[in-house]
């Protein structure tokens, strides 16, 4: 046999030999594979079939949650009088009379709500308790409690009850550095339909949503099951910590399907706190209407250009008092940026009425800069959105 035979014959040998020994490693040793490639060559080590990252569960999040959400009963009386019925509409009008005498009845409204506080503070929505004359309370250990109305937020949607009981779990809110993230999973608790404390899941498809352009709100989308009954319920994060308060939706009489809104945690934290104190929300207003800034060339702006354009001054209010013109650019208030007319109207709510805040921005394309003192904001409307609320 020449050298070269030799040789191969020797290679082949050790090369079988190497083989079986590691085959013989890799039924002792299933993952010694995986191993020696993330030892050697820093690799990372792939999942195996069928592992997870996230929890298998979310009990634990419900089980830390779930006590300080309650089922809340609104009742009022209703006062009305049956009056003669006609298919004609002109007839309806014409002759439309009372057929008995005022008839009283009790109506009931169903909702959620959320203890904020060990000494007896509950969040819900105020479209729950709007106008009643009695608030009970299912509390999650089946006690039935009475509250009553500290204040509400018609532009916010919030109402704070007081309810006097003892051992109240309050939940635990997420701080404003855990805001929650497009994709988080998110589970709403309430009571939907009044068939009793229900949890759905789902994820936060968006954030910083608006139903109303004129309105302050900014809410969380999510495709957790939002249904009638759920207002004023809890939409809590994985560690079963509170970030919304569940709102409305848009339901399936317009095609939708999975669509529920929240307002964020942070938002009911400040009318929480101010309600608490005062009894109501006191919001900021400079007195101007404002919208988009629209790219021309006439605007002296570039093309993504934030900021908003001034399109009514009202007449003695701050603006007007501060010099604030029509067609005017606003840049930056106070030292932050105006990123769009919904963060201004943001900006604009929190500022404290007679302080002084600087406006400054563009007129006719040339930088300028005033001094507005803020008015409370006169009264308003309720928010009107086409959304149906849950």
């Amino acid at each position: 046999m020449n050298q070269a035979a030799r040789t191969f014959a020797f290679i082949a040998r050790f090369v079988v030999l190497g083989l079986a020994l590691a085959f013989v490693i890799g039924l002792a040793w299933p993952g010694s594979g995986a191993f020696l490639r993330q030892r050697f060559t820093g690799t990372p080590q792939a999942p195996a079939a069928g592992a997870q990252e996230g929890p298998v569960s979310y009990a634990d999040a419900v089980a830390r949650a779930a006590p300080s959400v309650v089922n809340i009963y609104a009742n009022k009386l209703v006062t009305e009088q049956p009056r003669q019925l006609y298919s004609d509409p002109v007839l309806q009008r014409i002759f439309s009379v009372p057929t008995g005498p005022v008839r009283t009845r009790r109506q009931q409204n169903l909702g959620s709500g959320v203890i904020v506080s060990d000494d007896g503070y509950v969040l819900t929505n105020n479209h729950v308790i709007a106008n009643a004359d009695d608030i009970q309370l299912l509390l999650y250990d089946g006690r039935v409690a009475s509250a009553r109305v500290v204040g509400s937020d018609d532009e916010t949607d919030l109402a704070v009850l007081k309810v006097d009981a003892g051992n109240l779990p309050a939940i635990e809110m997420t701080d404003a550095e855990s805001r929650p993230r497009v994709g988080d999973v998110v589970l709403a608790i309430g009571n939907p339909f009044g068939i009793g404390q229900t949890v759905t899941m789902g994820i936060v498809s968006a954030i910083g949503r608006q139903l109303n352009l004129s309105s302050l709100e900014s809410l969380i989308q999510t495709d957790a099951a939002i249904n009638f009954g759920n207002s004023g319920g809890a939409l809590v994060n994985a560690h079963g910590q509170l970030v919304g308060i569940n709102t409305s939706l848009i339901g399936q009489a317009v095609g939708a399907e999975g669509i529920g809104f929240a307002i964020p945690v942070q938002s009911a934290k400040d009318v929480l706190e101010q309600i608490i104190k005062t009894g109501h929300v006191v919001r900021g207003w400079i007195g101007a209407d404002y919208g988009p800034v629209p790219v021309s060339a006439e605007s002296g702006l570039p093309s993504a250009a934030r900021g908003v354009v001034v399109n009514e001054v009202s007449p003695g209010g701050p603006a007007a008092l501060a010099g604030v013109e029509q067609r005017d650019v606003l840049l930056k208030i106070g030292d932050e940026d105006i990123l769009d007319a919904s963060d201004l109207r943001r900006h604009e709510a929190s500022l404290k009425p007679g302080v002084a805040v600087n406006l400054s921005g563009l007129r006719n394309g040339q930088p300028f800069s005033l001094s507005v003192v803020p008015t409370q904001r006169p009264p308003t409307s309720p928010v009107q959105t086409q959304q149906p609320q849950s």
